[in-house]
């Protein structure tokens, strides 16, 4: 299969405070999808006006971030853009944040330290044939 196949351009929005993990995981998406748009935010705080100036097709958020927390900034999303799939990518794999994570509106819930670079692949490829 051709990623992006008949696709001009797919954007993902990286969320996340780690600098090095989030470079590491940008680097790891245009590594199998160079034709991607990444656009990064640290702080839940950038997240929304990131959403209007950018307008990604796919949000990879992290929970733990400073200011508010990656699940608020979920649910905020998900009430102003209904329609964009989000992807909680965390360290936290706990039963309770799973929980969490859907009652805000994400759409999947993938762990940092045991989801695969394959895994991430296909769940984007995945979301982008949709």
């Amino acid at each position: 299969m051709i990623p992006f196949a008949g696709i001009e351009t797919f954007k993902a929005l990286i969320v996340e405070d780690d600098e090095t993990f989030r470079l590491t995981f940008k680097n790891l998406l245009l590594s199998r999808f160079p034709q991607m748009d990444v656009a990064e935010a640290e702080k839940g705080e950038e997240v929304l006006e990131k959403m209007t100036s950018f307008t990604p097709d796919i949000v990879f958020m992290d929970i733990k971030l400073p200011g508010e927390n990656g699940l608020k900034v979920t649910k905020r999303i998900r009430a102003h853009y209904p329609d964009i799939p989000i992807i909680i990518l965390t360290s936290y794999d706990l039963p309770e944040y799973r929980q969490a994570a859907r009652a805000c509106g994400a759409n999947h819930f993938t762990s940092k330290h045991s989801t695969s670079a394959e895994e991430i692949f296909s769940l984007v490829e995945s979301i982008i044939e949709s």
